[in-house]
């Protein structure tokens, strides 16, 4: 919404010396949000006139049309002698008022004006458009043409009222009354406790049987219709200048009076209106629900086929109007071209008398309206967020008054009002119940005070009774009551208090677990990226899983996000396969991110959750039964990496990721978890099949599969667009974690020396590398310190056809004394003839 400041200064008699930033400063204390403060004019700078054109000389030797004018600008010039500019727009003509700016002048984007020659002629100054001055849409596309009755050389700056502040408030929901200046105005008011001038507050005449018929079929749906008519519009009235810069200010085009008019106490009251041609409305104005299949040309020359739940305005032909969103285009009011005759038929076009109609609407309704038709208007907008029924005869009234001022029409005595019986809606709220939301004790004078400045009528001493305005339809229940009081006494005020938690509590050890994780991994070079958990099927077919694969069985959202990614993840790769290919497009080429989440796999057995009450808290066999109908949620840590793993230098070449480094990540993942992790050749859907690393843990007895690494398949990555050789990793973190030890042992550091011993074994080049560390670990005994692969040598005319030879590095440590040579070598030969035994490795010679 926005909100002019020399507008709300009708209603509010705000200090002179108040600029929009202290007004901003004490709406937003009142819980307003405003987000800005337009200044408009700040960089606009006279000599800015009204001028009268004289002459139109049409220079035609140009490619495009050119007129040299002669201007009467009174005696703003300093002269009195008309003024001679050069003008391209054609949509004005000799004797029309414009606005000139004057050698001097800066229009808005700090463009100056001043005498210069061009198209052979010298022209001193400017005749200028809305858009040149900033003033917002006019309809015209061209030069500003004022009325005939404006005065030459009076400053069009205070003419067209072009330096002003204005406030854009953005409304919430529940502040559907802030959309207009009424609303904002009360706000204002309370907050610097002033007096309101409420524009509502107006002489409104009685309903009679003498007014324009109306019939309500579906009170439901419009609970009050309020119908005026007013005859003998001049077909020469147009919107006054104030009334259209009022419009402009608030975001509004000027149209043609009517519609200006209703446009203007709309923006005012926040009561939307609707005028019709009284003349092409026949019979009977109605309300009611549409038939299925019924067709509608609305204001924007869109044919509409109407829903049965769609609330309409009909005559005897049918539907015309849109109920709280918009008109049909069989009434409209023709606009200001029409009346110009500037269109054909305009005589026939001109609209004399109208019928103006300020109705409440059920809010539900017109917001599901709005958005099957996919259409949102200024009426729709405030119907939504809810309307003061009470307003309708006053806001009629003020139409009614605007329009035999403005036009010289006649008000007819008839007044239609179609109202629902209704009754004020009442809260009962013990009066210390704010103080015990707040944690201030505020007392009973202060909450009644506040509650009455908001326009309540309370009652009562400890236990209050409040009768809630017509215009805050979002007053319910003492809580919302509480909020009045406690934002208008300043939530700045609010004490802060920190929480006290007891003592001994913090995170678990799986919170700890999963931070210590992330840690490592981002110590390792990773950037942890957060993926939306939502994906479409067809990525696993993108990501080559078998059809029976368990990962295919997803949970479907009934109610997505998007229509494309309606299921939730069973793996996080999409997601962060996803993020690695939108900044490889962007030029990041190097990369390593990780994620870890919840992926989501569905229960056996399919339940549907209870619903849970909302009046209390729920019992521990209630949530335990929502548990259970909830599928399951491990977590899960990845690995993604693609480009180079180290950068190339004056230190180096650099080299690239490769699987090698999606290994060590899940290697670091294992070792905060204090579990180990069996490493071994393995084949899974996205993997590259030779180069794919199957990784398992031992838990209770039995060794369970958590995860895979490596390269991704080529396949895989031209179906999802990565680089090349892109890799990753996934783990099953709960099940690592179930593996490992939750106490992490300090290392043990020996202060003797280590002994280094070497061998190559030769074995068969099917053996893993991994088969061999182990049966090496084995046999060395409780002496082995470590053991390091540092060469792989394959080599058939020395090792034999199919052999490969592999050296390892065995440390050997005593913690107790050194190692003797004979030691050392007793406990590697153990583990070569340990190796040999249960893979046939021989030592190479």
């Amino acid at each position: 919404m926005r909100v002019p400041l020399s507008w709300l200064r009708e209603y509010v008699e705000l200090p002179a010396t108040e600029t929009g930033r202290d007004v901003q400063a004490k709406l937003i204390s009142a819980g307003l949000e405003v987000e800005t403060v337009e200044q408009l004019g700040a960089d606009l700078k006279g000599p800015l006139a009204v001028g009268q054109v004289l002459t139109i000389e049409e220079l035609t030797e140009f490619k495009k049309p050119i007129r040299f004018c002669t201007v009467d600008v009174g005696h703003a010039n300093g002269t009195g002698e008309p003024q001679e500019i050069v003008c391209g727009a054609r949509n004005f003509a000799v004797g029309d008022k414009v606005v000139v700016a004057l050698p001097g002048a800066v229009l808005p984007g700090d463009f100056q004006i001043a005498e210069r020659k061009t198209y052979g002629k010298m022209s001193r100054g400017m005749i200028c458009s809305s858009d040149e001055l900033s003033m917002g849409d006019d309809g015209s596309k061209g030069i500003i043409v004022l009325p005939p009755e404006t005065e030459v050389g009076r400053d069009a700056i205070e003419l067209l009222e072009l330096v002003d502040e204005v406030l854009d408030i953005a409304v919430t929901p529940d502040r559907g009354y802030c959309l207009s200046l009424r609303g904002v105005a009360r706000e204002t008011a309370t907050a610097y406790g002033l007096p309101l001038r409420d524009p509502a507050l107006l002489d409104v005449p009685a309903p009679n049987a003498y007014g324009y018929p109306v019939r309500i079929s579906d009170p439901t749906g419009c609970d009050r219709f309020t119908a005026r008519t007013v005859t003998g519009l001049s077909a020469e009235a147009r919107s006054p200048i104030w009334l259209q810069r009022r419009l402009q200010k608030v975001g509004m085009r000027p149209i043609s009076l009517a519609v200006d008019v209703t446009n203007y106490v709309m923006m005012e009251i926040g009561q939307p209106l609707h005028a019709y041609d009284r003349s092409l409305v026949q019979g009977t104005i109605g309300v009611r629900r549409a038939e299925a299949g019924e067709k509608l040309t609305t204001l924007d020359g869109v044919e509409r086929t109407l829903d049965a739940e769609d609330l309409v305005i009909t005559d005897d032909r049918g539907p015309i109007g849109l109920a709280g969103v918009m008109g049909g285009a069989n009434t409209e009011i023709a606009d200001d071209s029409a009346r110009a005759g500037e269109t054909p038929n305009d005589v026939e076009n001109v609209t004399a008398d109208v019928v103006i109609e300020a109705a409440h609407f059920d809010a539900t309704s017109i917001a599901r309206t709005a958005r099957r038709h996919k259409l949102s208007s200024e009426a729709s907008r405030r119907f939504e967020r809810g309307v003061d029924p009470q307003a309708a005869a006053a806001a009629a009234q003020r139409t009614v008054d605007l329009l035999v001022l403005l036009a010289g029409g006649t008000a007819e005595a008839g007044v239609t009002e179609v109202a629902a019986p209704t009754a004020p809606r009442t809260v009962t709220i013990p009066a210390d119940h704010p103080d015990g939301v707040a944690g201030v004790v505020y007392g009973r004078e202060t909450v009644v005070r506040r509650l009455q400045e908001i326009g309540c009528v309370v009652s009562g001493q400890d236990e209050l009774l409040v009768t809630v305005p017509s215009w805050r339809p979002d007053l319910t229940d003492p809580n919302d009551l509480a909020e009045e009081v406690i934002r208008l006494e300043g939530y700045e005020n609010l004490p802060s208090t920190l929480p006290r938690p007891p003592a001994g509590l913090g995170l678990t050890d799986r919170q700890r677990l999963h931070r210590r994780v992330g840690r490592a991994l981002a110590g390792a070079g990773y950037v942890e990226a957060l993926n939306y958990p939502f994906i479409a099927e067809q990525v696993f077919d993108q990501l080559g899983l078998e059809k029976d694969d368990p990962a295919r069985k997803v949970v479907k959202l009934s109610n997505p996000l998007s229509d494309e990614e309606p299921a939730l993840r069973t793996s996080l790769l999409p997601g962060l396969l996803a993020a690695l290919r939108r900044n490889d497009g962007r030029g990041s080429h190097d990369l390593a991110l990780f994620e870890s989440g919840l992926v989501f796999r569905p229960r056996e057995e399919q339940r549907i959750a209870a619903v849970l009450p909302v009046d209390g808290r729920p019992s521990d066999e209630e949530l335990a039964e929502l548990d259970a109908a909830l599928p399951d949620q491990p977590r899960h840590v990845a690995v993604v990496l693609a480009g180079a793993r180290e950068q190339a230098g004056w230190w180096g070449k650099g080299r690239p990721a490769d699987w090698a480094d999606a290994v060590e990540a899940a290697r670091a993942v294992a070792r905060e978890a204090g579990a180990e992790l069996v490493i071994r050749k393995g084949q899974y859907g996205p993997w590259h099949p030779g180069r794919c690393a199957e990784l398992a843990v031992t838990a209770d007895g039995a060794e369970r599969v958590v995860g895979h690494a490596g390269e991704l398949h080529p396949r895989v990555v031209k179906a999802l667009g990565l680089p090349a050789r892109t890799c990753a990793m996934e783990l099953d973190l709960d099940a690592v974690e179930a593996a490992g030890d939750a106490m992490v042992a300090a290392p043990r550091i020996s202060t003797f020396p280590v002994a280094t011993q070497d061998v190559a074994l030769v074995v068969d080049a099917f053996v893993p590398a991994a088969d061999v560390e182990a049966a090496l670990r084995d046999g060395a005994g409780e002496l082995l310190e470590s053991i390091r692969l540092f060469d792989v040598y394959e080599n058939a005319e020395q090792l034999g056809e199919g052999r490969k030879s592999l050296a390892y590095a065995l440390r050997f440590r005593a913690a107790d004394r050194t190692l003797t040579v004979d030691e050392a070598s007793a406990a590697r030969d153990a583990a070569v003839a340990l190796a040999g035994e249960r893979l046939g490795a021989e030592l190479r010679s």
